[in-house]
């Protein structure tokens, strides 16, 4: 119960944030960029080891956006000029000319190479179809929902292979569901197509939006786990649960990737506590509300030793009560 793990990506070194724009430049060959994303990936997978973590990421060193990367390898997408994200943060938003397709596997490789470097599970990550198409712009399908089924057809591709090369958990990414309610059942179709028949367990992860009006589509959602923010919002999400029996697990965002402050283990267990109010233990995954890239390396390490002190010492609480239980009973 109460398993520890990250929701994605982690930041970059400053070695390899430097690499990256060298290779842009033409300044650094993909052979010598390559071995640093290596280096940085073996570091992460060390670092998370280190920590404590149950189930751990490959932290994405060698991606920059998250629906950028995948477009970059589909058949079907070209590149806009520099788009705003948020913040300073911009990237350059994919445009569909085409139909999509996947000319070969594109996160499987570099599963395989985290894999390989711990004993524990890591996840296989893929951003949704929803997501893929609500942040592109389209010039080929005749609809949204004609350009959502489409490339979801090509993330299950993704999603198969990772299974069979040994992906136990797999998470399909979908920040865009709670930015546009009104299209929730599209999201549930195209997310369906995804998962349909896996026999890993499948999560998708979203983050900051309008949960009041897409809750009570939650449980619709075609996967085992759902990834939510909670610390950011002082846990006030929970309100949206209590009462209900919510039939899945739930990822429990306990430490706010928009602050530059570490929690502390206090304030975690806190807010561990007020959700197993509400949510059994053996349902509940502990995280950090979101990917950590925009932390400093020293701070999501700080942010990830406190998810999982924190997350420790209630397990250990929890356990105590059952076995003294136990022996009364």
């Amino acid at each position: 119960m109460l398993l520890t793990t990250s929701v994605g990506s982690l930041p970059k070194p400053d070695y390899l944030t430097t690499a990256r724009s060298q290779a842009r430049k033409g300044e650094l060959d993909a052979k010598r960029l390559r071995a640093l994303e290596e280096q940085a990936t073996r570091e992460w997978i060390a670092i998370q080891e280190g920590l404590g973590l149950d189930v751990l990421v490959d932290g994405e060193q060698y991606r920059g956006d998250m629906v950028a990367y995948f477009a970059e390898h589909l058949a079907g997408f070209a590149q806009s000029e520099l788009v705003r994200s948020y913040g300073n943060r911009y990237y350059r938003k994919p445009i569909i000319t085409g139909p999509v397709r996947r000319r070969r596997p594109i996160t499987v490789e570099w599963w395989r190479f985290a894999q390989g470097l711990t004993t524990r599970p890591v996840k296989g990550m893929l951003t949704g179809p929803y997501t893929i198409m609500d942040w592109s712009f389209n010039e080929h399908y005749p609809s949204r929902r004609a350009t959502t089924l489409a490339i979801a057809q090509v993330v299950r591709e993704e999603a198969k292979d990772l299974e069979r090369a040994g992906a136990q958990y797999i998470q399909v990414d979908e920040p865009a569901i709670s930015t546009r309610p009104e299209e929730m059942d599209l999201a549930i179709e195209a997310l369906g197509l995804v998962t349909r028949g896996l026999r890993a367990k499948t999560i998708t992860h979203i983050c900051y939006g309008d949960f009041q009006t897409i809750g009570p589509k939650l449980h619709r959602l075609p996967v085992d786990q759902i990834d939510l923010e909670f610390a950011n919002r002082n846990f006030e999400l929970l309100d949206f649960f209590r009462g209900r029996r919510f039939p899945k697990e739930i990822g429990l965002g306990v430490v706010d990737v928009h602050s530059h402050r570490a929690e502390s283990r206090d304030e975690v267990i806190a807010g561990l506590r007020r959700a197993l109010t509400v949510f059994r233990p053996e349902q509940v995954f502990v995280d950090p509300d979101c990917g950590l890239k925009t932390r400093t390396p020293e701070e999501a390490i700080a942010k990830l030793k406190v998810v999982v002190e924190a997350t420790r010492e209630v397990r250990e609480a929890l356990s105590n009560g059952r076995r003294k239980g136990t022996r009364a009973g």
